[in-house]
């Protein structure tokens, strides 16, 4: 996965470099929530996971509204001039100038709200606890680390606060009432160490003494194209919890979050090394180097269906004991409204290809945002329809096909442009050894281990051998086939 830098970007880390650290960072959001969220959930139950999930997606929309669209905007924007340290500062400067206006206008519309609507005034203190996300994202500069590569960074810092938040969820959540308290090291977790990120910055860039006119105008239309990206993307990524917390309950909020949350951890697997690419492509638009965009798109696009389709069987069938492993018996309706997400992995690997690895380098977001509302009216629709009669099963079915529709669009968009990237892939191979794999995982079953130890031990078990059973098979297989990408990842260790 390594490629040539060209000679003024030699101390830009390797792409190699950056999926290492980027992979730590997401199996860190992997493995922290394995470890905290079977005692939480258990401790708060559905109602309690259901508050807190519910305050978060209705605070998530003031916090896109803040953000506008910098979160992406800034690092194809940062990127394209790093280079360029005065430029360099200059655009920091202008795009933290912009979050920061809007983002007090936000606060100001927020509170009103909040002590305005009697149902959330009653919990006020929960949701003035997570709007300090707000605030956080909007100083952390999240994007200027990630437009300059500096994923060390990033990842050694978001570790060690994730450690520090699972620690204090051990020792501090204790009941039902400490909803309050999770709530807070869950932000904690996530947006605390954006407070470092500013003091660091100083060092990276000269916010404010750039040398050069500053004009954040300059960047509002850019922004407003990635703002309404933003706006399409939140709709149907949180408007489910919304709308199930208001049509139906808390509870069916508590099962649908739980079900999403485990589809989460694997989008973070199934994206990790797209992740990373966006600031390097970006680069290579910049400077003309097509050759090198298309490679690496390609193998980008390989990666996403080598993980995602065995992810996509492999947790479909295992469901159940996944629940009930993470969540315990109190959440068996979550497996259903899984079942029927789990093929989201596939679609959001490849759109995260197509469309912000591909579009946006290019410029053309548009085409993106287009994709985005397609999928917010499909979900919508489906809501409206559905959660009265299923609850999170049709929130569930919602997004499914809401996340069909953005690829389905932004597909034909590539295919008329002549861009869709040609991964190489055989996936007839990687369909038949997700299907031998699968098989053979079955064999887990086989031992009754409700016999001898408690659902949530026996789930354990199953889990272990099934996983063994399956993906050790499954890339073997891959490897047998001479499969291109675990090829040349298996040849470059053997020769390391």
């Amino acid at each position: 996965m390594d490629t040539n830098i060209p000679a003024k970007s030699q101390k830009t880390p390797s792409i190699k470099k950056n999926f290492i650290m980027n992979t730590i960072l997401n199996m860190s959001g992997f493995i922290f929530p394995l470890i905290s969220y079977p005692y939480v959930s258990r401790i708060l139950g559905p109602d309690g996971i259901g508050s807190v999930n519910f305050a978060i997606s209705f605070v998530t929309y003031f916090n896109m509204f803040a953000q506008l669209g910098i979160p992406s905007y800034g690092i194809r924007a940062c990127a394209r001039v790093r280079d360029d340290k005065e430029e360099l500062g200059r655009t920091v400067t202008e795009l933290l100038i912009i979050n920061l206006i809007t983002s007090a206008i936000v606060y100001i519309i927020f509170f009103a709200v909040i002590f305005s609507v009697p149902s959330l005034r009653a919990d006020k203190s929960l949701y003035i606890i997570i709007s300090a996300t707000i605030i956080l994202n909007s100083l952390g500069m999240s994007w200027l680390f990630q437009a300059l590569e500096k994923y060390s960074y990033i990842t050694i810092r978001s570790v060690i606060f994730k450690f520090i938040a699972v620690a204090g969820m051990f020792l501090l959540v204790k009941s039902q009432d400490d909803y309050l308290i999770y709530a807070a090291l869950t932000i904690f977790a996530a947006s605390a160490s954006n407070i470092l990120n500013l003091i660091y910055s100083q060092k990276l860039v000269r916010i404010g003494r750039s040398g050069r006119v500053i004009d954040p105008k300059r960047h509002l239309k850019p922004v407003f194209v990635f703002f309404a990206m933003a706006c399409a993307t939140t709709v149907y990524l949180h408007l489910d919890n919304v709308m199930l917390g208001i049509i139906s309950s808390k509870t069916e909020v508590g099962y649908y979050s739980t079900s999403v949350k485990i589809k989460s951890i694997l989008v973070v697997l199934v994206t990790s090394l797209g992740s990373v690419l966006l600031p390097r492509l970006s680069y290579y638009v910049e400077n003309k180097m097509m050759e090198e965009f298309r490679r690496i798109s390609a193998k980008a696009l390989h990666f996403v269906l080598i993980i995602s389709i065995p992810l996509v069987v492999y947790f479909f069938m295992y469901a159940a004991p996944v629940i009930q492993l993470i969540a315990g018996e109190k959440f068996t309706a979550s497996v259903l409204p899984m079942q029927i997400i789990m093929p989201t992995l596939l679609f959001i690997g490849i759109t995260n290809i197509y469309g912000i690895q591909i579009l946006v380098p290019y410029g053309l977001e548009k085409y993106v945002l287009y994709s985005e509302i397609g999928g917010a009216v499909a979900d919508l629709i489906l809501n409206a329809i559905l959660i009265p009669f299923y609850g999170a099963a049709g929130a569930a079915f919602g997004t499914l096909v809401a996340e069909a529709v953005v690829l389905i669009i932004q597909y034909r968009k590539l295919k008329s442009l002549s861009m869709l990237p040609s991964s190489g892939v055989k996936l007839h191979v990687i369909i038949l050894a997700t299907v031998v794999s699968g098989v053979l995982s079955l064999l887990s079953y086989i031992p009754d281990f409700s016999r001898y130890m408690s659902l949530t031990a026996g789930s354990f078990l199953v889990m272990v051998i099934s996983c063994i059973l399956f993906f050790i098979p499954y890339f073997c297989l891959l490897l047998v086939f001479k499969d291109s990408f675990v090829t040349e990842m298996v040849s470059k260790y053997i020769r390391k």
